[in-house]
């Protein structure tokens, strides 16, 4: 089973001492190496550069077995992610993005989906909202949607784009031709402010998707579909940062449609796919940086 997993690959330059310590970051190439540490056959598509940045990307994904042959060689410089920790763990960024390969989006390289016929496309965070790359996706997107059900994960940036109207439309339009749709409370409460999130989620859902995930962090996360809704606790662990947790969850969700299909995630199904997900989650809070779990530490689960 082919799984494709595009967006940013980047550096986190993290707070240190003294100087800050780069590493490898960007939500859709943690979603890659979380999926590629369960075992799945994972090709990470977009721009990696030639920079000193773009080889330890390169060389981090390659180490996970992400496959990097859908992937553009670019001699533009890499995405920075400049991250700021609060006192819980919880990042925020502040990203150098004009020029980068990370954004280097052309129909000209991007993969043909009728050649590739991939089972699953996962998309999200910065590359859906950054022009002109994000129109280029959204028409490939569109190509792609004929072979393999969407699974798009907004991430929410508002340091990068703070004009919500803007964002609005962007997520509602990539939203709208998404099977699965994997997004934070705090996301919806920045995007939707007059809305509970309960409603967005329910809204999405009667447009078309099968499932809306909603995560809550420590609180666990809730999944809706067109029968109802579940929900799943967090599992408690002492938290040393919050990167890469959202991302792994996202990682969970698809494992579970390449392996049972979309239409398991309801019911009693997705109970136990959202608990899962609480404990890889939980696994990548405890560890410093995006470090998701591998197969082997949640072979009980």
């Amino acid at each position: 089973m082919s799984i494709w997993v595009c967006g940013e690959v980047l550096i986190d330059l993290l707070p240190g001492t003294p100087e800050r310590v780069a590493v490898v970051g960007g939500g859709p190439a943690n979603t890659a190496k979380a999926l590629a540490r369960l075992g799945h056959d994972v090709h990470f598509i977009d721009g990696i550069s030639t920079d000193d940045y773009g080889v330890s990307a390169r060389a981090e994904l390659l180490a996970d077995e992400v496959k990097l042959d859908l992937a553009l060689t670019s001699d533009k410089p890499t995405c920075l992610a400049i991250v700021s920790l609060g006192a819980d763990g919880g990042a925020t960024y502040e990203f150098k993005i004009d020029g980068t390969a990370t954004f280097d989006f052309d129909l000209k390289w991007l993969p043909d989906p009728s050649v590739h016929k991939p089972n699953v496309l996962h998309i999200g965070t910065l590359v859906t909202i950054i022009e002109p790359g994000a129109s280029v996706l959204y028409d490939w997107a569109l190509q792609v949607a004929e072979f393999a059900p969407i699974v798009f994960d907004p991430n929410i940036r508002p340091s990068v784009m703070g004009d919500r109207d803007l964002y609005q439309a962007a997520v509602e339009k990539w939203a709208a031709i998404s099977s699965v749709i994997k997004v934070s409370d705090d996301d919806l409460a920045w995007l939707f402010p007059d809305q509970k999130f309960e409603d967005v989620a329910k809204r999405w859902v009667k447009d078309g998707a099968a499932l809306v995930v909603v995560t809550r962090g420590a609180n666990g996360s809730i999944g809706f579909t067109e029968g109802g809704s579940e929900e799943t606790p967090g599992v408690k662990v002492e938290v040393v940062d919050t990167v890469g947790a959202g991302d792994t969850v996202g990682a969970i969700i698809v494992e579970a449609m390449i392996q049972d299909g979309i239409m398991s995630l309801q019911g009693e199904g997705l109970k136990k796919v959202l608990a899962r997900a609480a404990a890889a989650a939980a696994i990548t809070c405890s560890r410093a940086g995006a470090q998701p779990p591998y197969k082997h530490e949640l072979a009980k689960l």
